[in-house]
C-alpha cells in the first residue's frame, strides 16, 4: 500500500517513480505499489543503537510517498540513537512482504487496509481499528504492526470531470452501466489484486485493463483511460481537475500509514519513536509534504528532515 487512504491529489505529472498504498493499494495504499525490482540501499545514522539494538534496515516501495514516509521513519529512528540502513524504492508489495517476512527489512511504512487485502482477500473489516486487530491475528508471528497513523492514503477510482458528468457519476456503483466501455488503470498489479474483487463488489466488468503505474491521474486527463486507481493524497487530483467517486460498500477499506516491523530487529526504543511519528502525522500534513516532494520537487530526506525536526522528534 501501503490506505492508501485529498491511495491521492497532486504527485506531480513529472513523477514517475512508482507508488504507496492505498495501497490498495499500500497505499499502494493496496492497488498503490507498483513494482521494479531494483533497490538502492545507503547505510546511514550513528554508529550504534541507543540500547544496545542491532542495525534497523527501513525499507520502502517504489513510489515517492513511501519514499518519503520511510525516510521519516529512518530519520527519527536515528534521532533516538538507533543506527540505520535505508533500502528505499524496491518495489510493489508482493516483493517487499517477502523480505522484511525473511529478515532482509527490518522496518516498511505500509497502509493498514491495503496489506490486510493482501493477506486475506476475504478479509471485511473496515475501521482502523478492526483491520489493525484483523492484522494482529493474520501476520505470523515474526511480524507485528506498531501504531496506526491518523495519516491516510486511500485507494480510489477517479474519472475526469468531464466523464463525471457526461455519466452522472459519483460513486463506484453508479460506474455498472459504462464499465464495459471504459478502460481502468492502475498499478501493474492492480487487475489480479482488484479485478475480482471489482466483480464481486460492485458487479464491474472493465473492457480493458491497463497498466500506467505513477501516470494513472495523467492518462485519466489525456483520455487515455477512462477511470484509474489514483490515491487520496495524489495532488493531482485537485490539479487536473479530477473527481474520485466514493465507495459506499468500502471496497477500499481504511488504509492508514502503519510501520510494518520484523520483531526480532525492532527494540523498545525503536518501537517508541516510530509510535511518535504515527502520533504526530496526519492526512493534511502527509499532502502538504506531497506537494513539496511531487509538485515542487524537493528531496524526500529533505522534507523528511524538516518534518521531523518541526515535530520535535529530531
Amino acid at each position: 500500500m501501503l490506505s492508501r487512504t485529498f491511495r491521492a491529489a497532486i504527485l506531480a505529472a513529472a513523477v514517475t517513480v512508482a507508488a504507496t498504498a492505498c495501497s490498495s493499494s499500500a497505499k499502494d495504499p493496496l492497488g498503490g505499489n507498483s513494482g521494479s525490482s531494483g533497490s538502492s540501499g545507503s547505510s546511514t545514522g550513528n554508529s550504534g543503537s541507543a540500547d544496545g539494538g542491532s542495525t534497523v534496515v527501513v525499507g520502502s516501495a517504489n513510489f515517492p510517498e513511501n519514499v518519503l514516509l520511510a525516510s521519516i521513519y529512518s530519520q527519527a529512528l536515528q534521532a533516538k540513537g538507533v543506527k540505520v540502513t535505508e533500502k528505499f524504492n524496491i518495489g510493489s508489495r508482493e516483493l517487499l512482504y517477502g523480505q522484511i517476512k525473511d529478515s532482509k527489512l527490518t522496518v516498511l511504512p505500509e497502509y493498514n487496509g491495503a496489506l490486510l487485502a493482501y493477506l486475506d482477500s476475504k478479509a471485511t473489516a473496515a475501521s482502523t481499528e478492526d483491520i489493525d486487530a484483523a492484522l494482529t491475528k493474520t501476520l505470523p508471528a515474526s511480524l507485528a504492526i506498531l501504531k496506526s497513523a491518523a495519516a491516510e492514503d486511500k485507494d480510489s477510482l477517479t474519472v475526469s470531470k468531464d466523464t463525471a458528468a457526461k455519466y452522472n457519476l459519483q460513486s463506484i456503483a453508479d460506474l455498472t452501466a459504462q464499465a464495459g466501455q471504459f478502460t481502468i488503470g492502475g498499478p501493474p498489479e492492480f487487475k489480479s489484486r482488484r479485478e475480482q474483487q471489482f466483480k464481486d463488489v460492485y458487479g464491474l466488468n472493465f473492457k480493458e485493463w491497463k497498466p500506467t503505474a505513477d501516470t494513472t491521474a495523467n492518462a485519466i486527463k489525456d483520455g487515455t483511460i477512462q477511470v484509474g486507481n489514483v490515491f487520496t493524497t495524489d495532488p493531482r487530483i485537485v490539479s487536473l481537475g479530477l473527481v474520485s467517486l466514493t465507495d459506499p460498500k468500502n471496497l477500499f477499506g481504511a488504509q492508514n500509514v502503519t510501520p510494518l516491523i520484523n520483531k526480532a530487529g525492532v527494540n523498545a526504543t525503536a518501537s517508541a519513536a516510530l509510535d511518535a511519528v504515527s502520533a504526530k502525522l496526519d492526512t493534511a500534513g502527509l499532502t502538504a509534504l506531497m506537494k513539496r516532494v511531487a509538485v515542487d520537487k524537493e528531496d524526500a530526506a529533505v522534507v523528511a528532515k524538516d518534518w521531523v525536526k518541526s515535530n520535535g522528534l529530531g
